[in-house]
């Protein structure tokens, strides 16, 4: 077996390893979910780590094969969840990003919402006239910067709604998805929706 042949399939065992932690430990973070698989593997100072879309189609590949049942009801209750949560904000043009929208939603998926208002003020006064506990965190995206934007995290159930705040004017533009680097999708109330519905 040639030298390039080894690497391939140690990326590929790497790949189908941290998708498999991803998924039952919940593992948020990629980079440390490979580090950990190139320890279990026996390899932790290797430098054939599998790139992130490469874990996301081993993901998708698991759900698939070993939660064929399971993930597609998990994911329809987090949409289920999203829409609520969506009607809720609909003054602030609501739209679902990240894993519940892509469909690689698990038990341990947050739901993440993009808001947008004028100001990140008007979304606290919101939560509290709602009396909605919420958390203030902050997230970062990298365009032509760094930049970081309020995040307003609540429990809805047993779920967590991770929502961040963009100005009224940065519907135009998405911040890179964590997995591709591409735009991050997005989709509005109707959409998801229509996904949910197409799900049933």
């Amino acid at each position: 077996m040639s030298q390039a042949t080894q690497l391939l399939r140690l990326r590929r065992r790497l790949a189908q390893t941290t998708a498999r932690l991803i998924v039952q430990e919940g593992i948020k973070d990629y980079h440390f979910a490979k580090c950990k698989a190139a320890a279990r593997l026996g390899v932790p100072h290797t430098k054939h780590l599998p790139s992130n879309t490469e874990i996301e189609k081993e993901i998708i590949s698991y759900q698939r094969l070993f939660q064929a049942r399971t993930q597609p009801q998990q994911l329809s209750q987090l949409r289920r969840v999203a829409v609520q949560a969506m009607r809720l904000f609909a003054k602030f043009n609501p739209h679902l990003v990240g894993e519940v929208l892509d469909g690689t939603a698990n038990q341990y998926s947050d739901i993440t919402l993009h808001l947008f208002a004028h100001t990140s003020e008007e979304v606290a006064f919101f939560f509290i006239d709602k009396r909605i506990p919420y958390r203030l965190e902050e997230r970062e995206f990298r365009t032509t910067k760094l930049m970081s934007y309020p995040c307003y995290c609540f429990l809805a159930g047993e779920v967590t709604i991770v929502s961040i705040i963009f100005g009224v004017d940065d519907i135009r533009w998405s911040p890179p998805h964590p997995v591709n680097g591409k735009p991050m999708r997005r989709a509005d109330l109707r959409t998801v929706e229509r996904l949910l519905q197409s799900s049933r």
